[in-house]
């Protein structure tokens, strides 16, 4: 693997994760004072919108009719709609913790997409490394005492589930891009069709949009933030493999500890927090070295 060839995506697919840690934490401030569900409305609108703004600066029409643009309504019939979703329902029957280690096998779908849809061929670096962020950010998501099984074994769908969909997002971008090569375009039309998919879920649950305080701006931020973290992702995926860039992105909870720590004064330093460090960090350092240098 030339890893000089590679720099330009992992820098990108480290700063989608940056991004995405920042969203979680500025949506933790808003929640403070916002109902979730309009909130995630409130968010995705937000990043639609962003990109409907800046559209004058890059929009292309020949993309209109080209597979591209279908493979991005499809992604954005459950990225984020359906896997957000399922992550939700998943913390309520089976809490937060349990949910978040479970998601965090979102690499190892990828990977199979990677090989299957894509025809990557998987190293040996490659799969010593997303094992250890796997690993890294299951450990994350631990608490002392074990996790007590108060649940139907079928709940276990919800959270994989989540990650089998965010994954599948992947491959589908890069197969889009072969004929649309713009990854704000990619971004322009899975949030759109995510935003109408959202906001007919909320009517159809008889919601509706309560009056605005500033528990929603925070989500507005965080809106854009996703924003600007999907089109890193994008660009990442644009120019490097998606069996190098899944991993990375999904290293986006030790950017959320090290804000937490730092930052918002939300995290304390605790076993989970140096098991996290200690796998992640070397697990992405052999994703991006490659086989020669083990």
């Amino acid at each position: 693997m030339n890893i000089a060839a590679n720099t330009f995506p992992v820098l990108l697919a480290v700063l989608s994760a940056f991004l995405f840690a920042l969203s979680v934490q500025i949506q933790g401030l808003g929640l403070q004072s916002a109902d979730p569900r309009t909130a995630t409305l409130v968010s995705i609108s937000s990043t639609t919108a962003v990109y409907w703004l800046a559209s004058p600066f890059y929009l292309d029409t020949s993309y209109w009719l080209t597979t591209g643009t279908l493979l991005f309504a499809g992604v954005g019939l459950f990225r984020p709609v359906l896997s957000a979703s399922l992550a939700v329902s998943s913390i309520k029957i089976m809490g937060p913790s349990l949910t978040s280690g479970l998601t965090a096998t979102n690499p190892l779908f990828a990977a199979g997409f990677a090989v299957i849809l894509l025809g990557e061929d998987i190293t040996l670096s490659i799969a010593l490394g997303t094992a250890a962020v796997v690993a890294g950010v299951a450990a994350a998501s631990l608490k002392r005492g074990g996790v007590k099984r108060g649940w139907p074994l079928w709940a276990l769908s919800l959270p994989l589930g989540a990650a089998f969909f965010r994954a599948l997002g992947h491959p589908l971008t890069m197969m889009g891009m072969e004929t649309a090569p713009s990854p704000l375009y990619v971004g322009l039309i899975s949030y759109s069709v995510s935003s109408l998919v959202a906001f007919a879920a909320y009517k159809a649950q008889g919601r509706k949009i309560p009056a605005m305080n500033r528990g929603y701006a925070w989500f507005v931020i965080a809106g854009i933030l996703n924003g600007l973290s999907i089109y890193s992702l994008n660009t990442a995926l644009q120019h490097g493999k998606l069996l190098t860039i899944a991993p990375i992105v999904a290293c986006s909870p030790l950017f959320a500890i090290a804000l937490g720590l730092w930052v918002f004064k939300r995290e304390t330093i605790t076993w989970q927090t140096v098991t996290t460090v200690a796998l992640i960090v070397p697990g992405i350092i052999l994703i991006v070295i490659g086989d020669r240098w083990i």
